[in-house]
């Protein structure tokens, strides 16, 4: 691959499936509010940035100002109605298996409520990827594979991922599916390295799925503006705030922007979910696109990340 690897804003098979979608992701994990105009203009503006996976969950809302389980899906719905056009541009993936209180549950009746619910609060009639939020161990994964198989053939979902699951996860799911897991999402930033090392992104380039990183800027923390932090994590974060600066100063981008194209260096291809709520931020966040960060830029800030030099 050489020295230098740029990332384009063409779109691209998302795992092995016909669906096509942009380098980047729109997150709606903070998507609540009444506002029906304002939510649409963050959609619009996310779609027009190439945007066109739209990740949401059925939990989403409920732990960010909202008031009410599946209020972030509610809401999107809300936007597909107003605007109907704006679902033949998106790929709309949702997630499912969090119930608070449980707090996790993939048994078979759950997850076809779960499924019959989202159809119904995001105001379409099949779901492009349907993700289990986090594993349950108490569900076989042999059950919830002949579940999630049931659903597909009869066209209420038409892919499948995983998140929140290692490696021994996903490759036993994917063991009773007879067709391709298309996507996992781990927490991946400069301040989540550990994908790179625990085997999950390895697992999806054996199997051509798509990682789909979230909290890529490690929960805002790496936009915001640094400071003395006297913490052992707040060291660590002033080391890649600054190794991050250091580049963007150098490319004329933003930390932002930096952030976003360590994640998505890795030859395994990830996809950072971008979760910002402000139009401006979603449509400069392409600047990730610009980078031409190289290996040493690379493991410069794992070097950062990690407090010491690598063998």
């Amino acid at each position: 691959m050489g020295t230098h690897m740029k990332v384009t804003g063409k779109l691209r098979r998302l795992g092995q499936t016909d669906l096509e979608v942009g380098p980047l992701a729109y997150g709606l994990w903070r998507f609540v509010g009444r506002d029906i105009a304002a939510a649409r203009a963050r959609i619009e503006a996310a779609l027009d940035a190439g945007m066109n996976l739209i990740d949401i969950a059925a939990v989403y809302g409920l732990d960010w100002g909202g008031n009410a389980f599946g209020e972030s899906e509610t809401l999107l719905g809300k936007v597909l109605a107003d605007a109907p056009a704006l679902r033949r541009r998106m790929v709309l993936a949702t997630k499912f298996g969090i119930v608070p209180g449980i707090p996790y549950d993939s048994s078979n009746d759950a997850v076809v409520k779960s499924c019959e619910d989202s159809l119904t609060r995001l105001n379409t009639d099949v779901i492009d990827l349907f993700q289990v939020h986090r594993p349950d161990a108490l569900t076989h994964p042999a059950d919830l594979a002949e579940t999630l198989a049931r659903l597909r053939t009869q066209g209420k979902i038409r892919e499948v991922g995983v998140s929140n699951f290692n490696a021994r996860q996903t490759m036993l799911l994917q063991q009773f599916l007879a067709f391709p897991l298309a996507t996992i999402q781990p927490e991946f930033s400069a301040l989540a390295i550990e994908p790179v090392s625990d085997g999950v992104l390895d697992y999806a380039i054996s199997r051509q799925m798509t990682p789909l990183a979230w909290s890529p800027l490690a929960g805002g923390r790496l936009a915001a503006d640094s400071a003395s932090r006297h913490t052992a994590e707040g060291e660590r974060l002033n080391r890649v705030t600054a190794k991050l600066d250091e580049i963007a100063k150098r490319d004329g981008v933003s930390r932002v922007a930096v952030a976003l194209a360590f994640v998505m260096r890795h030859p395994a291809r990830p996809i950072p979910i971008v979760g910002t709520q402000n139009p401006e931020r979603i449509m400069s966040a392409n600047d990730a696109l610009r980078i031409n960060l190289s290996r040493a830029d690379w493991y410069a800030i794992v070097v950062a990340s990690q407090g010491a030099p690598l063998p």
